[in-house]
């Protein structure tokens, strides 16, 4: 069940960044498969992020470092998924369009996730 929680979780996200493509000039996803590995991407950026600074510093942070490594992990991820191109304004306008929408259906960080189940 924890399997099917995650690929349910990295599905909406892909949704998610397909409407914020459609959304945020400047930010282009190529179709479903290019913003799935793109949420992949994305998380275990953040996750690697989380791990070495902290919580402060990860793009799951509240607060404008965490808005900024979040538009920086979105920027970056460009490189590694063919079909993504992002500007820096469209990754700032789709870390901010992102973090709204995580208002209405937020989700845990995957180090969260791996933490609470290690103490569990």
């Amino acid at each position: 069940m924890r399997f099917l929680g995650h690929l349910i979780r990295f599905i909406v996200a892909a949704l998610v960044l397909m409407v914020v493509g459609f959304i945020v000039p400047g930010f282009a996803v190529g179709g479903f498969w290019s913003a799935l590995f793109l949420a992949l991407v994305i998380a275990a950026l953040g996750w690697v992020i989380e791990g070495i600074f902290g919580k402060r510093v990860s793009p799951f942070g509240r607060g404008i470092v965490g808005f900024l490594v979040s538009a920086l992990v979105i920027w970056i991820a460009q490189f590694i998924v063919s079909g993504v191109t992002v500007t820096w304004l469209g990754a700032i306008l789709a870390a901010l369009v992102i973090g709204i929408i995580d208002l209405f259906i937020p989700v845990s960080s995957p180090y969260e996730a791996g933490r609470s189940r290690n103490n569990h």
